[in-house]
């Protein structure tokens, strides 16, 4: 038997890939965090399934559960709020199954951030705008960052920077990007995106703090920062512009499709 963490995408029932349903109607017991998902998303999970909701459980409990299903012969669908390669805790569950003994797969998931940047209709890498996302979170009374990835280093590149983990700690990260972004870049607040619940505000670095705190939001939030949220009269890029293109000289024994 297996224990297949599952990307739940940004909470919808209808953003799961077509494996993560299958896999939720095939597993006869279900783990799951409550803050993050529609109820909707239960429903794919077979009649008389065994669901666990994670949200005030510590990982030791998570484990029992998980190896518990296994020595029961019952697989198990784990799911991992947005995708499971990004903060999901997986790499911490999967070193603890692999001691016990119990096999496991990933299937991935729609990010919040994917789903928050499609409700407002933007791309995060704009041409001579930004070409680089960056994934992140806020660092306070949680786990330490690793040297050298703090929040200021990465603003100074002027990539869109995406933040997870953060909404508690706005105004902070606010200031601290306002001296590289300005307090007029544009930030976008995705909260409980896709579900009844969703709320998504569209500011500025100078007003997200206090829209946020207006808002009463606490979890279940992802911040977008960087000027390619609202980068207008940008350039076309080089795949689908109109720009000439170099021409090759094509000499004898050159490839006559102009590709090697």
């Amino acid at each position: 038997m297996t224990v297949h963490f599952v990307g739940a995408g940004p909470g919808a029932a209808d953003l799961l890939t077509l494996r993560a349903v299958r896999i939720l109607r095939e597993s006869p017991v279900c783990l799951y965090a409550g803050t993050y998902l529609d109820a909707a998303v239960l429903e794919h999970c077979p009649e008389g399934a065994e669901l666990v909701d994670t949200q005030h459980l510590d990982l030791d409990t998570i484990t029992r559960h998980l190896v518990g299903a296994h020595a029961r012969g019952l697989d198990v669908a784990r799911l991992c709020s947005g995708d499971p390669s990004v903060y999901s805790a997986v790499a911490e569950q999967a070193r603890r199954l692999d001691a016990a003994g119990v096999p496991w797969d990933v299937t991935p998931g729609v990010p919040a951030y994917a789903a928050t940047a499609a409700l407002v209709g933007r791309e995060l890498t704009v041409p001579e705008v930004a070409q680089t996302v960056v994934l992140t979170r806020a660092q306070r009374d949680s786990t330490a960052m690793p040297p050298g990835e703090d929040l200021a280093t990465y603003a100074a590149t002027g990539a869109t920077l995406v933040l997870h983990l953060a909404i508690r700690h706005t105004r902070r990260l606010a200031e601290t990007l306002t001296e590289h972004y300005g307090g007029d870049c544009p930030v976008v607040v995705g909260a409980a995106v896709s579900t009844p619940r969703e709320l998504v505000i569209r500011t500025t670095l100078a007003d997200v703090a206090d829209r946020v705190e207006e808002a009463g939001l606490r979890q279940a939030s992802v911040i977008l920062v960087g000027p390619a949220l609202a980068a207008e009269g940008f350039v076309e890029s080089h795949l689908y512009g109109s720009r000439e293109r170099p021409t090759r000289e094509r000499g004898p024994g050159a490839d006559p499709t102009g590709i090697g």
